[in-house]
């Protein structure tokens, strides 16, 4: 059986729905949702808003669940990825640790930015939803 690595993210939305934020990971030069690796005995809820935070600044509650991702990494384990909906409750959106650029872009711009095709799944769950 693969090893299977856990890890939670956000698509942070603002006020009106109508913008997501997206992160900017100079290591794999991707544009993605902010995402991380869950901590020993975290909640994936929690390793999300945390992983969230640090990477962007802002602090955020979870809204609805969105489709997980699964994806192989290349030491052959599985990485799971578990996302939420977020609202942003304070900070200012800025890049932060290995993260080198943000953006708030529209929902089409965002998909079009989107490196990955599974982030597009995330992100059309969202839309369907919001709509």
């Amino acid at each position: 059986m693969t090893e299977v690595v856990r890890a939670a993210g956000g698509v942070v939305r603002d006020e009106r729905g109508g913008s997501v934020l997206l992160v900017h990971r100079p290591r794999y030069d991707d544009w993605a949702f902010p995402k991380g690796k869950a901590l020993e005995g975290e909640s994936d809820e929690e390793c999300a808003l945390r992983e969230v935070e640090e990477e962007t600044g802002l602090s955020c509650e979870l809204e609805f669940e969105l489709p997980t991702s699964e994806y192989p990494l290349r030491s052959g384990r599985l990485e799971r990825v578990r996302y939420w909906a977020m609202r942003p409750l304070g900070g200012e959106a800025e890049p932060r640790n290995e993260i080198d650029d943000v953006a708030w872009l529209s929902l089409g711009d965002a998909e079009r930015k989107l490196t990955y095709d599974r982030d597009r799944v995330v992100l059309g769950a969202l839309t369907a939803r919001a709509l």
